[in-house]
């Protein structure tokens, strides 16, 4: 009877055919879940480098305060290095921080055990703050400069990690639900319809976010106006990131009230973008300087 109703209002079984593992060589597993942050991080690099090779998104209309450095193809490399170290040491902090405390004083082994799962984007997010200062630091570039140049691919990174990461895991998946898209997810605990929130979150968080980050750039030149581009993808992974938590399974640990841990840890981020975005804009914009140039 459950199996006629559900046929009947159109759920979808989560394919069998589609496994976590991407291949495997001998002994040697290559999970989708790895090669999504590789996608993720070098669909990043290139876009942010071919960003940076165009010269028209970075000269302003009008007057400029300044010249600043555009970041170089060298610089992004340098950068893509440390926000993967930041995304996947941060990730794994913030989880364990924000979701599983008691491993810390129960099994602190495990939390070396990135392989069993369990990262949380806030604390990614963390790491790569951590690494846009560093490399600030490193390579003595105007940190919102080098901020942009982040978030502009950030959502490509997300698009790949929540479709190919946690889609075909099976993992992160919504609440129960009776839309004729709800997928029956084999690693539910029942065998009811659900919200494929993975694909609200790669859709909102990568597609959405990227167009509008990209129509930003090029309509209204944001990357002479360092701090808008960052600010905007803050703000608007902070609002999508809330909206679909009414969607999305909460984790099953206690909530702060109505809200979910996420709806908590993403509020804020709302905030802090949209203040990021007035500052930003309320400054004059600043012209593009090269290494060709600083070396001529």
């Amino acid at each position: 009877m459950i199996a006629m109703l559900i046929d009947m209002f159109g759920a979808i079984t989560f394919p069998s055919w589609i496994k976590d593992e991407a291949f495997g060589i001998g002994p040697l597993s290559v999970k989708w879940y790895g090669i999504s942050y590789i996608i993720g991080i070098y669909g990043a690099y290139f876009y942010a480098a071919s960003m940076a090779k165009r010269r028209d998104v970075w000269i302003a209309g009008g007057a400029t305060r300044k010249p600043e450095l555009v970041p170089s193809k060298t610089m992004l490399q340098d950068l893509m290095f440390y926000c993967l170290i930041g995304i996947i040491v941060g990730g794994r902090i913030g989880y364990i921080l924000f979701y599983s405390t008691s491993t810390i004083w129960e099994a602190p082994i495990d939390i070396l055990k990135v392989w069993d799962g369990g990262m949380s984007f806030h604390g990614g997010f963390l790491g790569v703050c951590a690494a846009v200062f560093y490399t600030r630091w490193r390579k003595k570039l105007d940190l919102w400069r080098i901020a942009d140049a982040t978030a502009i691919g950030a959502p490509l990174g997300l698009l790949a990690v929540r479709f190919l990461g946690n889609f075909v895991n099976q993992e992160l998946y919504g609440r129960v639900t009776d839309v004729p898209w709800g997928f029956i997810f084999s690693t539910a605990p029942d065998s009811q319809p659900r919200h494929p929130s993975q694909l609200y979150e790669a859709f909102l968080e990568g597609i959405v976010i990227f167009l509008v980050l990209r129509f930003l750039c090029l309509r209204f030149k944001a990357l002479t106006k360092p701090g808008i581009c960052a600010g905007a993808f803050i703000l608007m992974y902070g609002g999508f990131r809330f909206f679909v938590e009414f969607f999305r399974e909460p984790d099953n640990i206690a909530q702060f009230g109505p809200l979910t841990r996420g709806m908590v840890y993403s509020l804020p981020m709302f905030f802090v973008g949209l203040a990021i975005i007035i500052w930003a804009a309320r400054r004059s914009p600043v012209s593009p300087k090269r290494i060709d140039d600083v070396s001529a």
